[in-house]
């Protein structure tokens, strides 16, 4: 997948979707195995980034057990053993579910399914927002397709947000879907009457609890930008009929991005952590998120005014910021409810749904916000998980939820232990700098083994990543309230409306500037760089 430096978008949605449609081939079709993956071009470059790190480190007068030095390699070494540790004990869990755990609970699934167990029906809810037509058009082919082969009974929700969208759609379906009977398929558009994602979810779901959905139907839950691949209707329905106490899963994502070709790789890398994080966190039998991209749920937790409610008007009370109404996060908010009920929920790592990113304008800017939401949505949601307690919460995944919390800081402690070092001996920062290239090349090497291809910008991107998200996470544990989504018309909540708000603002601001002056004049007393304040 190649995308230009500007952002280049195919013009018209017929070379829009005739270019998704490539892109989806490519992605469908096998991808080679083994050392077949590592092409002699990449090899040879992997070499020379080797050589040339080894010749540095060589050449390079060695700081790290200088006597003006010593202490800050050891906090950094102690630091580093713990954060790899816990990495690879991820790594090794994942491993553990694709080869051990998860081909038992498949080929179960498959019987199941071969026998001819179906679900009684199926609800899938959708919203759309002025989406690109060629998007949305295959979108619906590779639900109606599934549909069609898979004969499962069939009601589409799909919430709009104007009558152009509910014409463009109802066209679509009467082209593509004419040999489907209405007994197997129907749509059902569901006008919002009040702004936001959540508001459009809350209203289908209010359609779904009065129109006889019964607790042992299945809901799909997914955003309009989402295709399905091969099988996935198969590969996901199957398991609720081989495990009655399943009570949610969520599939593995692939990004098809038109962008800049940075924000691709950084794409392209992040949703090969997101496999060895997903697969870790299912041994456990549970995850960290039901993505909104797509996700099943048995329906009797659907259609239970309390999740209803949960979706529509999600809040948290702050004693800063007073009580605030969530903006995005939906998938955080059904998976807390979930886990409320110990619900039990999966990855399936062998099915696979697209999703499509269109990014104009600037890309760090796009990769910013983004974060933004994430981690805002994480922040959240993670302090109500914690306070269930392991004892509702599963221990290792109530560690996950603690851990991201710690994380931020940690992952900051290195440049800033760093720079330290570099002002008592100026060659420490070259010493570092080839350790994080070196650290992050050897984690990469790990992650190419969870993508289609290998690509050696991952250990800069990755260590760019890791200071962003770290970054941006510090700024938003202080600001909750703040919420901004591009990809719904640019709203935000958390603004200045007036007086209170301001303050509140620069309270908040007060906050972050001394916390993170407090965290920097510890370690620069710890590094000997400051003197101790008595």
């Amino acid at each position: 997948m190649t995308a230009g430096p500007d952002g280049y978008v195919p013009e018209g949605d017929y070379a829009l979707e005739k270019e998704i449609a490539r892109r989806l081939r490519a992605q469908i079709s096998p991808a080679p195995q083994g050392m077949a993956r590592y092409s002699p071009v990449f090899l040879l470059r992997l070499a020379l980034l080797i050589g040339v790190l080894w010749g540095v480190a060589v050449l390079v007068p060695n700081r790290f057990v200088h006597p003006d030095t010593l202490h800050i390699t050891l906090a950094l070494g102690v630091l580093g053993l713990w954060r790899f540790g816990w990495w690879f004990n991820h790594a090794l869990r994942s491993d553990s579910y694709r080869r051990m755990l998860w081909p038992p609970k498949r080929a179960q699934a498959q019987r199941i399914w071969d026998s001819g167990w179906r679900p009684r029906r199926l609800h899938i809810q959708m919203t759309t927002y002025r989406e690109e037509r060629a998007i949305t058009r295959l979108v619906l082919l590779s639900i109606l397709s599934q549909i069609r082969r898979e004969r499962v009974p069939t009601s589409i929700w799909i919430g709009t947000g104007s009558p152009e969208d509910e014409l463009n759609i109802r066209e679509m379906v009467e082209t593509h879907g004419a040999d489907i009977s209405d007994d197997l398929a129907e749509v059902i558009f569901v006008r919002q009457n009040q702004p936001g994602k959540r508001m459009a979810i809350g209203l289908i779901l209010r359609g779904m609890s009065r129109h006889g959905v019964e607790p042992d139907d299945l809901v799909i839950f997914m955003d309009g930008d989402a295709v399905y691949g091969p099988d996935v209707l198969e590969k996901t329905l199957s398991l609720f009929g081989a495990d009655p106490d399943l009570q949610a899963l969520t599939t593995d994502e692939e990004v098809m991005c038109f962008g800049p070709a940075w924000i691709e790789k950084w794409l392209t890398m992040r949703f090969a952590q997101r496999r060895l994080a997903m697969e870790s966190h299912a041994v456990s039998d549970r995850v960290l998120t039901l993505t909104g991209r797509f996700s099943v749920f048995r329906a009797r937790h659907i259609i239970d005014p309390q999740f209803i409610r949960t979706i529509e008007a999600d809040h948290l009370d702050h004693w800063l910021w007073g009580r605030f109404r969530f903006l995005s996060g939906d998938d955080k908010s059904t998976w807390y409810h979930l886990l409320t009920k110990r619900a039990r929920m999966t990855y399936v790592p062998d099915a696979c749904v697209y999703t499509i990113e269109i990014i104009k304008g600037s890309g760090l800017q796009r990769m910013v916000e983004n974060f933004r939401r994430w981690s805002g949505n994480m922040l959240r949601n993670g302090s109500r998980a914690i306070a269930l307690g392991p004892a509702v919460v599963p221990p290792f995944i109530w560690w996950c939820v603690v851990d991201q919390r710690i994380a931020m800081w940690t992952m900051m402690v290195s440049p800033i232990l760093a720079i330290y070092g570099t002002l008592l001996e100026p060659i420490y920062a070259v010493n570092v700098f080839l350790w994080v290239i070196a650290s992050r090349l050897f984690l990469s090497a790990w992650l190419w083994r969870y993508a289609r291809e290998p690509d050696l910008a991952w250990p800069f991107i990755l260590y760019f990543n890791q200071l962003i998200n770290a970054g941006v996470k510090i700024y938003m544990l202080f600001h909750l309230a703040k919420q901004k989504w591009f990809n719904r018309g640019g709203q935000s909540v958390g603004g200045r409306r007036n007086r209170v708000d301001a303050l509140r603002d620069r309270f908040a601001l007060f906050q972050l500037v001394t916390s993170v002056a407090a965290f920097a004049t510890f370690l620069g007393i710890y590094a000997g760089v400051l003197p101790l304040p008595f």
